[in-house]
């Protein structure tokens, strides 16, 4: 499968008959149009660059918390009419927010593209106009119960909190996760709904994909059509800076008692900025180490000290700030975690030392070239996968190449990264310990297995 993509608004096409085009409108909104006519839909993808780490203290969660108001209800689409215009034309939806970006997306029958511009540029422009205290309390409350089910009452649920919190110190803009806290989602007022919209939710603040079954001269005119009245913001300050030195100088240690399964191990390691070289270097050490069961970990924890009963490692991928490798072992029943710790350091300082074999690097570069090509395969993983180059590196044409990069990294830079990052005085680690009912359940299931 190949895909071009040029600047100038001219449409080349390769051999598989994909096309890209970008486009800039008057008001700053940028546009990536890729058509593919294999299956009669298109994905129409918004990316806003504003996410958790453009939050400030006191005050975390609102990116998220604004994620959930963009689907109260717009001037011309009242309370949950985006979900029923959509889901009754035949499409999906959905928003997401990370550290990083907000994004929407719809993937519709590509009769029906239309209809999806028209819903992401009205609220674009007139969500304030629907914006009110009824529909804050109420998403306010469906983000604190989301916290409650994927955060606070599920086990293991603050793990992902905790660890950052450890990797990234007070006051980096990374420090808290975008789920935001309790009390700060208590303490958001209206009013600071209503200037975190002004601030970032304008077109020169976004970039919008659209690709699929389109004809991109009607695509094109439609976004001008519907996006470009709406006047642009130049407000937005910039991100707070989240540079970091390239190893934390030391390891940073938390002991959770919980009512969890098993013993677990878990651990974040400080590594290079996505985009770089040596973040894709990283990605493949880590696929050798973690990923999957032919991974040095899971056959040295699993397999052959069973100590463990599952063993994975991978790249939480940043770009304003360190990526975080992440490692995650549950242990195994009656396994000590000193003696999975002292394994794991045994297997890093081998990788450090030797390197990848042939064989793993070969692996480890199919498996993420197949994860790529998966991902740029669909029309919405390739909406989303241009949105993301756009945003954060400033050119979505490198979504495309993305795949040839992994495929010509060394074994030699992958050594090197390992070497210089997977080391003990590189990580923020979190060992849980059980209490109460779920250690013994546990205890009682892997026995009741065992005897099977």
């Amino acid at each position: 499968m190949g895909l071009t993509a040029t600047s100038d608004g001219t449409q080349p096409q390769d051999s598989d008959g994909l096309t890209a085009t970008e486009h800039r409108l008057a008001n700053g909104l940028r546009v990536v149009l890729s058509q593919d006519h294999l299956t009669p839909v298109a994905s129409v993808c918004l990316w806003y660059d504003v996410g958790s780490r453009h939050e400030v203290k006191g005050r975390t969660g609102l990116a998220h918390l604004f994620e959930h108001l963009m689907f109260q209800g717009s001037a011309s689409v009242k309370g949950n009419g985006h979900f029923e215009l959509v889901q009754g034309a035949g499409g999906s939806l959905n928003g997401t927010t990370s550290f990083e970006r907000t994004n929407y997306f719809e993937t519709m029958p590509a009769h029906q593209v239309e209809l999806a511009l028209w819903l992401e540029a009205d609220r674009m422009g007139s969500l304030l106009t629907a914006l009110d205290d009824e529909s804050l309390e109420n998403q306010r409350d469906v983000v604190k119960n989301e916290r409650r089910q994927r955060y606070d009452n599920v086990p293991y649920g603050t793990a992902f909190e905790r660890l950052t919190a450890l990797a990234y110190p007070d006051g980096h803009p990374y420090h808290h996760t975008p789920i935001g806290s309790m009390a700060d989602l208590d303490a958001a007022s209206l009013e600071d709904a209503r200037a975190f919209f002004r601030t970032y939710y304008a077109p020169n603040n976004a970039v919008l994909a659209v690709v699929g079954d389109i004809d991109p001269e009607q695509t094109l005119a439609w976004v001008e059509k519907y996006f470009g009245t709406i006047p642009g913001h130049d407000g937005k300050p910039a991100p707070r800076d989240g540079s970091l030195p390239d190893v934390m100088g030391g390891q940073l240690r938390e002991v959770v008692e919980e009512d969890v399964p098993s013993r677990a191990l878990m651990a974040a390691y400080r590594l290079p900025h996505d985009g770089t070289r040596e973040s894709d270097a990283a990605d493949l050490a880590l696929t050798v180490l973690g990923g999957g069961e032919s991974s040095r970990l899971h056959n040295r924890l699993v397999r052959h000290d069973r100590s463990a009963v599952a063993a994975g490692f991978g790249l939480l991928r940043l770009a304003g700030a360190p990526s975080l490798g992440w490692l995650d072992v549950k242990a195994s029943s009656g396994a000590e975690l000193t003696d999975i710790e002292a394994a794991v350091d045994e297997e890093l300082s081998r990788f450090a030392a030797e390197g990848p074999t042939p064989q793993e690097m070969e692996r480890a570069q199919a498996q993420l070239e197949r994860e790529w090509l998966d991902r740029l395969a669909t029309v919405g993983g390739r909406a989303d996968e241009l949105c993301r180059f756009a945003v954060l590196y400033g050119d979505p044409q490198l979504a495309l190449t993305a795949v040839q990069r992994v495929l010509e990294i060394t074994p030699e830079e992958v050594r090197a990264v390992a070497a210089a990052r997977l080391r003990p005085d590189n990580r923020a680690v979190l060992v849980y310990e059980p209490t109460g009912s779920s250690d013994e359940a546990a205890d009682e299931t892997e026995q009741e297995g065992a005897d099977q």
